[in-house]
């Protein structure tokens, strides 16, 4: 499928995104398209953090985007700062007890009693159910 995107591209002078090969408009500014884009932007931000002891704040500065846009990569879990996380992050907490996180929407603690309560629900589902006596006798 690539292979033809890329044919028709150099046929018809279209533009492709040299990573993933889509077409894209000729009106469009970039050379990569959105998705590669935030792509790289993501992994430029992931390589500076790991690099540099910073805030979100600072990377959003460097990198000229939004604090919210740092954050939700933290509350997805996919970026965390090392160190100490009460002084690196500002205003990401736990959703159960609120303590301050690093990564993703709770803490270790809560997770873990999040996972708890799960597996205990669907054990309690399924000594509930009904069963029949007799049902894999051999007769």
């Amino acid at each position: 499928m690539q292979l033809i995107h890329k044919d028709r591209a150099e046929k018809f002078k279209e533009k492709v995104c040299p990573d993933c090969n889509q077409l894209l408009s000729e009106l469009y500014p970039d050379e990569l398209c959105p998705l590669c884009k935030e792509r790289h932007l993501f992994n430029d931000v992931r390589d500076y953090i790991r690099e540099n002891d910073v805030r979100e704040h600072e990377v959003a500065e460097h990198f000229n985007i939004p604090i919210s846009k740092v954050r939700g990569w933290i509350r997805e879990g996919r970026i965390q700062y090392k160190g100490d996380t009460a002084k690196s992050i500002t205003g990401v907490h736990c959703r159960i007890c609120g303590k301050p996180i690093s990564f993703g929407v709770t803490c270790a603690e809560c997770h873990s009693l999040e996972t708890l309560q799960v597996v205990a629900a669907s054990k309690k589902a399924e000594a509930e159910e009904m069963r029949f006596l007799g049902k894999n006798r051999v007769e």
